[in-house]
């Protein structure tokens, strides 16, 4: 099975890695742990040189946060590898889970209800409606008690 784990820098991370844990084997089970990066401002073609170093600025802790959970996954025995993507959080994840040929894409909720879910939308509403394979949606803790 192949599982790609939509991740961004919020607490529902260890939620997604403790899912995944007590859910699948380690056999036969292929994850990529994938951050999309939406950029702050000018688009990648409209990007003047001086914009270089905060996009750079941006993807450090990107790689970081799923070296992090790819190591955990790692260490709870699955193979595990990262990417980090830029461009629409929604269109990133369906668009790699579709090349990558993912079977499952697991991604967490933050809850986000009323007017700030009006405004901005769910992600993870978004990629389950159109996503291509199945997809699991995490609910955090705190989700869950609210």
């Amino acid at each position: 099975m192949r599982i790609l784990v939509g991740v961004d820098e919020s607490k529902v991370a260890g939620d997604i890695l403790r899912a995944i844990v007590a859910q699948f084997r380690t056999e036969n089970t292929e994850i990529l742990v994938l951050h999309v990066l939406e950029p702050v401002g000018p688009t990648p073609l409209q990007m003047d040189p001086g914009y270089a170093p905060e996009l750079e600025g941006q993807r450090k802790p990107a790689h970081a946060l799923v070296e992090r959970i790819a190591k955990g996954l790692q260490s709870a025995g699955f193979k595990a590898d990262t990417a980090v993507e830029l461009g629409d959080i929604r269109e990133g994840i369906i668009n790699y889970a579709e090349r990558w040929r993912a079977d499952l894409i697991v991604i967490g909720s933050h809850g986000q209800r009323g007017v700030l879910r009006f405004l901005l939308g769910s992600v993870a509403e978004s990629v389950a409606r159109h996503a291509k394979c199945s997809v699991e949606i995490v609910r955090t803790l705190q989700t869950r008690l609210t």
